[in-house]
């Protein structure tokens, strides 16, 4: 079933697990290296800071961060899943001192592990936690028509809802930072066919108004004119800490074990029922796409893992029968289709993102909004 297929012969990276199935158009060196070693160093090279020059930046922008909510409620706004990164996060800024509001979006899909890890984290801290609520018809309906639409990334709704609540809330309060758990040496790399710009709403909304029903009422639906509003024009940035201090995946699950109760889900991003069906079943079967390749190639490159592990853990199946059973089951009846409905979602070839349209990039747009409004006042008298 798979609509990925690729005629050329098969190689795989000589460092890493990404491969020719993972991408077809991988580039390999001499030495059989990919191009994701060399994107992974330049990315490393770029944004990551190591010993003094991390801590250095790392107490400049807390003591910032400090400043400016001096007076205020909050001081910065993160985003919280459950998972390791978003936990560690909350964890850190607790001992820098800082006074985040945690927003968490309840998409319907929760893990009982994620409610508990969210819970333990929240009593722990003793930080305020917003969750965004979404009807869940609604926001069932959008991800149906994802679905349907057989795009490659049907996560976009829960980012989309997520990074715009963020900015608003941090628009609300009149907080300058929000708190990403986005890293280099965990999650770097990705074949850019595989994913989506979260921020297009254009894309979102044609794609729910060729396949969804119900009307936006619940949805937070960021479009250009809140990006505007409230990005751009109240100067938020997003920092992203974990990457200014020594980030290692294990030893931050075994912090958030022993200081906030946490418990392992399993996978990346396995703290949500669907994100995990996704990944670990749609993904695959449908188009050919395992996400442990990149994700394992990215702890090889940064010295967590070994290629020799990663090849131990790419042989593991994704699902247990039993539970890939039991879990569609589940996805079906709490998405309200039959299993022919299902296997025809399956069965649709993949559909370009941009075959539904897609927003112009916001400073194109911002540039063009500029010029129309030097216009309109020349022209007045």
């Amino acid at each position: 079933m798979s609509q990925r297929k690729n005629s050329s012969p098969y190689r795989q990276c000589s460092v890493s697990v990404m491969d020719t199935i993972a991408d077809p158009t991988i580039q390999f060196d001499e030495d059989g290296i990919s191009n994701y070693y060399y994107e992974y160093k330049a990315l490393a090279n770029d944004f990551l800071l190591t010993g003094s020059a991390g801590e250095s930046k790392l107490t400049q922008v807390i003591n910032s961060i400090k400043n400016e909510g001096k007076g205020k409620p909050y001081d910065c706004v993160t985003g919280i899943s459950g998972g390791v990164d978003s936990s560690y996060l909350v964890l850190m800024a607790k001992k820098w001192g800082l006074r985040p509001l945690i927003v968490h979006f309840d998409n319907g899909w929760n893990s009982e592990i994620a409610v508990s890890n969210i819970n333990n984290i929240i009593s722990n801290t003793g930080f305020d936690l917003f969750t965004i609520v979404v009807d869940w018809e609604e926001f069932k309906d959008l991800q149906l028509a994802y679905l349907k639409a057989s795009v490659i990334d049907a996560e976009v709704p829960t980012d989309h809802a997520i990074g715009g609540t963020l900015q608003k809330l941090a628009a609300k309060y009149k907080v300058k930072y929000i708190l990403s758990g986005n890293n280099i040496v965990t999650e770097a790399i990705l074949p850019p066919t595989w994913s989506y710009n979260k921020n297009d709403y254009v894309n979102l909304k044609n794609i729910h108004k060729k396949f969804g029903k119900l009307p936006f009422k619940t949805y937070p639906l960021f479009g250009f004119k809140e990006q505007l509003l409230f990005g751009s024009a109240r100067g938020i940035e997003t920092i992203k800490p974990l990457n200014w201090i020594p980030y290692n995946k294990e030893e931050a699950k075994r912090t958030i074990k022993q200081e906030l109760g946490w418990k392992d889900y399993g996978g990346k991003h396995y703290e949500s029922v669907f994100t995990k069906f996704f990944q670990a079943y749609i993904l695959p079967k449908k188009f050919n796409i395992d996400k442990r390749k990149p994700h394992l190639s990215t702890l090889i490159f940064s010295g967590q893992m070994s290629k020799e592990q990663a090849l131990v853990e790419l042989e593991k199946p994704l699902y247990d029968e039993t539970e890939l059973a039991n879990e569609t089951a589940y996805v079906l009846k709490k998405f309200g289709i039959s299993a022919n409905e299902f296997n025809d979602i399956m069965a649709r070839p993949m559909v370009d993102h941009a075959a539904f349209g897609k927003q112009k990039p916001v400073t194109e747009a911002y540039l063009a909004l500029r010029i129309a409004k030097r216009i309109v006042r020349a022209l007045q008298p």
